[in-house]
């Protein structure tokens, strides 16, 4: 791999990052089937895309607009299943369905294109460096800022109240915790990362598109999989950690596969390499062979 695949990589892991924070979040945390992602991902490009080459927002501004988005496919999400008893899983499904319709609605059409509009990453262009030094950096600062806030969240009474809500719903309930409430905070929290990931996708790749939420969901659980299978995941911070370092582990590991002349791989082929790794992760996983069990049991 080149020095430009290479960041390349790590810039598209890191977006994922975002992603497998938030797939941490609904299903770490709350216990929570979360398919919402598959359409909260495009809806966060979607809503960046148009406000931005249609309206002529800033693209910052277009970024806070998607997070928003995201909160209230995930709250949406989260009320279905709450308020009206649906089955949690059935709920994501849903809501993601409808968002493509919505996202349709939002773009006038299957894409939209973001060709001579300013992005977040032209803020950052210094003279002289190439932007694919630039944009891994700034999509870093992004995840890192992601990394801390929910560090601190989950760190709060109301962190902990919601951490314990997806533990032992009926124990929190008992203790006077409103699981509903922190099911709804939760999931439009972990949707609003996903969309963020999304508007920040179409920023740098230059358009939005309805299709590009498909198999999302599976990124994010393969990143948090991967990263807690190889890492020491006891703690919040180690976990989220790990979360993002899975996310550029499994892009590498993705990248490296389509590479492989003698697997015979194309780029159509990415969807059938993320099962198989996913599948693996689990087995690995599943087989007691991840790396913080040997570590542990070296150490005893």
């Amino acid at each position: 791999m080149s020095l430009y695949e290479i960041l390349g990589t790590i810039e598209t892991g890191l977006v994922f990052g975002l992603v497998a924070l938030g797939a941490y979040l609904s299903f770490r945390v709350l216990k929570f089937p979360d398919l919402t992602v598959e359409g909260s991902f495009p809806l966060g490009a979607a809503v960046c895309a148009a406000l931005m080459s249609g309206a002529g927002v800033s693209a910052w501004l277009a970024i806070v607009a998607a997070l928003i988005a995201g909160f209230a496919a995930g709250w949406l999400t989260a009320l279905l299943n709450v308020r009206f008893g649906i089955l949690n899983i059935l709920t994501g499904i849903l809501v993601s369905i409808a968002l493509y319709s919505i996202n349709l609605r939002i773009m006038g059409g299957p894409n939209a294109p973001l060709l001579g509009v300013e992005t977040i990453f032209d803020s950052f262009h210094v003279d002289g460096i190439p932007s694919f030094y630039i944009t891994p950096v700034v999509v870093g600062a992004f995840a890192f800022l992601a990394l801390v806030l929910v560090n601190l969240f989950l760190s709060t009474g109301y962190g902990l109240a919601m951490r314990a809500a997806g533990a032992n719903p009926a124990m929190a309930a008992a203790q006077g915790i409103n699981v509903g409430r922190m099911t709804l905070v939760g999931l439009g929290a972990a949707n609003a990362l996903t969309a963020l990931a999304g508007a920040l996708f179409a920023q740098i790749f230059g358009a939005a598109d309805a299709y590009m939420g498909i198999g999302v969901v599976i990124v994010g659980l393969a990143s948090v999989i991967v990263g807690t299978s190889l890492l020491p995941s006891r703690t919040i911070l180690q976990a989220t950690f790990a979360c993002l370092v899975g996310a550029v582990l499994y892009r590498f590991a993705v990248a490296l596969a389509l590479n492989a002349d003698w697997l015979g791989l194309q780029a159509s082929d990415v969807q059938l390499v993320t099962s198989v790794l996913v599948a693996l992760a689990l087995v690995v996983q599943g087989a007691g062979f991840g790396l913080p069990k040997l570590m542990r049991g070296k150490a005893e």
